[in-house]
């Protein structure tokens, strides 16, 4: 039998499950140490925790993604008629149609917020640097640079920081846990919109080296948990519409449709937000939900864009793609030839390498913010510091960039400076730094052949490579997908220049814009690992077919070489959240492990008929905190072991617990309406806690029957199925408990998702992770 390396650690051993808090044993069997309580945990933990990416934490629970078929739920089926259920579907549609039109809103304001605010500052900035080149004291122009940016940064680092922290960076990795199964906290409230969409504004405005698209999945998929449940829990607000869904098992769906709707909104990307939400977030899916998911993302897209038509005073026009433009490839010099395609795969081994280093510097950078920039007004300095340094570094550069290029009557740039340069010309620097992410992409990409020299490109590829890493995690709303397209268009219109320069007939290579093209398309694959997705958002947000298939040669490839060297972005962020991800598959050296060694026992149990005390107690015991018991009925004397007979949540048994549900009132009180299932989806998703349910201690006496509100089939397994047969089952039904009995139907033990997700493979072989209360 093979060995698993067990990861030591001061961390308590408790979940979710019915398990009592004993660990598993070690199965090399070495000695175990004994487990925690939880509140001996919490009070013997240090103050700053050492963190440790070989932890999964205990503060993350699951969704229940599979339906409780009680006799509640399946009464209520069983009286809907046909026409009932065709109006639900009716309503999903409706739903998805909301989602679309919301996000689509949702994006016009942030563009013409950034582009408003954005305009405003870099129209000051270029005045002050104007008026001073002639009369010296650029310093003083630096300095205004410097504060307006820190300004900005700072209030969007503030409301991060100290109203909603879950609402930082792109939101990304966090609606990927989402849709896997985890109930990360606060990840799908109003305020985390409000926070995300103002503070990503005050992000770009503030000049970070950051994008907008992240943000807009993360908002999508916020605005979709909220519109399909018919009411706002924040603001107490019940509309008394879509009552049906509220579960997690519909709302998952339509978060699905919010991130691919956010997708399509920030590239004018219908069919790549489908594929997005397919590839790198869903973790479930069908048919039905791709075809609402598109009508979702085309509804957004079309918002949009009818919006923005109309604010640029262009009503009958719907040109514009989505809320990031890459403008549209179409002049004759940007066809491919056959011998450039291992060029093309060349530059996606490139940016591989590139996108792995970005990761492993990212990656460490993110465990030190964890271990000592921790505090929220830290946050706020080092978000701070960062938007100085960046508005420094971008002054420097231009001030001795000697690149002068002439300024056309037919030019592209929105705020060309002409610094140092001749009367006539602008600075070439100044377009990729003075300039919004979005835009520098765009002039990367479209702007003519001799707009930037080698050293203009190299030194910006060089300086914008370690401020979008230094960037990236700070406590500000910000998406990864701009800065590493326009690192990667850096680079690869650098790449142009060089080959043309390499011969004598330049006209071969013909634009460098489509060079640069595929080093952005490297550089973010290297960097996020997406694929099909990325081909399809590429095209789409191009508007140029001809060049799917070196994309998507160069997207593999990047992928092919990132991941021998390091995670995707994404992968690494979840991991060191210690969040019990479930991948797709079971890891590799696994099969000799059974239900038996992974399980949580010993299982605390209730009666089908069990005493209302018993019942307040066990839901009351800190140490354990679970939040799935099986239920178990007597069948023969009182020496035999009860069997299982059925499974019950938490929740169902503090709902139970405050319309006191009991045997002995319903025998009292005749006409006691009956509990529905309405009166579950009510209560639906913020659960009241325990200890503000009162209970008198007559009440503790009485009897409460689980027959009706439990799940009489929960789905079990033998003690020795394998560990990849359990994973499989686990991952594909959406489980969030698993019940493991013996021959006899005898509960022995509980598989969760953490006692799943502590199995992986490093660097020793299989290692088993640790649980902490982190």
């Amino acid at each position: 039998m093979a060995n698993i390396t067990k990861k030591v650690s001061w961390s308590s051993r408790g979940d979710e499950s019915g398990a009592a808090g004993e660990e598993t044993p070690l199965l090399n069997g070495s000695e175990q140490s004994r487990p925690l309580r939880q509140q001996d945990s919490a009070r013997g933990r240090p103050k700053e925790i050492p963190h440790n990416e070989k932890l999964l934490s205990l503060k993350f629970e699951s969704l229940d993604y599979d339906n409780i078929e009680n006799q509640l739920f399946l009464e209520e089926e069983r009286r809907m008629s046909f026409m009932a259920f065709r109006c639900l579907e009716i309503s999903r549609w409706v739903i998805c149609g909301l989602i679309g039109f919301l996000t689509g809103l949702i994006a016009c304001f942030i563009d013409i917020a950034v582009e408003q605010l954005a305009g405003l500052k870099y129209k000051l900035i270029k005045e002050n640097i104007v008026k001073f080149t002639e009369a010296g004291g650029l310093s003083i122009s630096l300095l205004l640079w410097v504060a307006l940016n820190s300004f900005c940064v700072m209030w969007g680092s503030i409301i991060v920081a100290f109203i909603e922290p879950i609402a930082a960076g792109s939101g990304i990795p966090q609606i990927k846990c989402f849709l896997n199964g985890v109930k990360v906290p606060r990840v799908v409230r109003l305020k985390t919109l409000v926070v995300k969409v103002v503070g990503v504004i005050f992000s770009v405005v503030g000049g970070l080296a950051v994008g907008k698209e992240g943000p807009m999945i993360h908002s999508g998929a916020v605005l979709a948990a909220g519109v399909s449940q018919g009411r706002s829990t924040s603001l107490k607000k019940d509309f008394k519409i879509f009552e049906y869904f509220r579960r997690d098992t519909e709302k998952r769906d339509f978060v699905s449709a919010g991130a691919a709707a956010g997708v399509s909104a920030a590239f004018g990307a219908p069919v790549g937000g489908v594929l997005f939400s397919l590839e790198e977030g869903a973790s479930f899916w069908n048919q039905m939900l791709t075809w609402r998911i598109f009508f979702a993302s085309m509804i957004s897209t079309f918002t949009l864009n009818f919006f923005l038509s109309i604010y640029h005073n262009k009503p009958g026009e719907l040109s514009n793609p989505g809320l990031i433009n890459f403008g549209r490839f179409e002049s004759e010099a940007m066809e491919y030839n056959l011998y450039e395609i291992p060029l093309f795969i060349a530059m996606g081994a490139i940016g591989g390498g590139l996108g792995a280093f970005f990761n492993f510097l990212n990656y460490w950078l993110t465990i030190f913010r964890i271990r000592y920039v921790h505090r929220p007004c830290l946050q706020v300095m080092e978000a701070m510091l960062v938007a100085a340094v960046t508005a420094t570094v971008a002054f420097i550069m231009i001030y001795f960039s000697t690149d002068c290029q002439p300024l056309g009557p037919d030019h592209t740039e929105e705020y060309p400076l002409q610094l140092f340069c001749a009367d006539g010309e602008y600075n070439s620097m100044a377009t990729t730094f003075f300039n919004t992410p979005e835009r520098s992409v765009r002039s990367l990409f479209h702007n003519p052949t001799g707009t930037y020299n080698s050293l203009t490109l190299g030194l910006f590829t060089l300086t914008y490579f370690f401020l979008a890493c230094w960037t990236y995690g700070l406590a500000v709303s910000a998406g990864v997908f701009i800065p590493s397209l326009l690192i990667g268009a850096a680079w690869g219109r650098l790449c142009g220049i060089l080959l043309a320069s390499t011969t004598s007939t330049a006209s071969m290579w013909a634009d460098p814009g489509k060079y640069a093209l595929i080093g952005a398309a490297a550089q973010l694959g290297g960097i996020v690992r997406m694929t099909l997705s990325l081909t399809v958002i590429m095209v789409e947000a191009t508007g140029n077919v001809t060049y799917g298939l070196p994309i998507m040669l160069v997207l593999m490839t990047a992928k092919i070489v990132g991941d021998y060297f390091q995670e995707g972005l994404y992968d690494l962020h979840i991991k060191l959240g210690s969040v019990p991800f479930l991948h797709w598959e079971a890891p590799a050296t696994s099969h000799w492990l059974t239900a038996r060694e992974v399980m949580s026992s010993p299982v605390t149990c209730l009666n089908r008929i069990e005493k209302v005390g018993t019942i307040v107690d066990t839901l009351s015991n800190t140490s354990t905190n679970h939040n799935g018991f099986p239920v178990v009925v007597q069948v023969s004397g009182d020496d035999e072991p009860a069997k299982l007979c059925g499974l019950i949540l938490r929740s169902q048994l503090i709902v139970l617990l405050k319309h006191k549900v009991f045997v002995e009132l319903a025998r009292s009180r005749l006409t006691q309406r009956k509990l529905q299932l309405k009166d579950f989806r009510d209560a639906y998703p913020r659960f009241p806690p325990i200890q503000s349910i009162h209970v008198s201690q007559d009440e503790r006496e009485c009897m409460m029957d689980l027959t009706e509100f439990m799940n009489p089939t929960p789905y079990t397994v033998p003690q020795d199925t394998s560990l990849p047969r359990v994973f499989k089952l686990f991952r594909a039904l959406g489980l969030r408990h698993l019940v493991v009995v013996d021959d006899d139907n005898r509960v022995v033990g509980l598989v969760t998702r953490k006692d799943l997700a502590r199995y992986h493979v490093g660097k020793h072989g299989l290692e088993e992770l640790h649980l902490a209360q982190t």
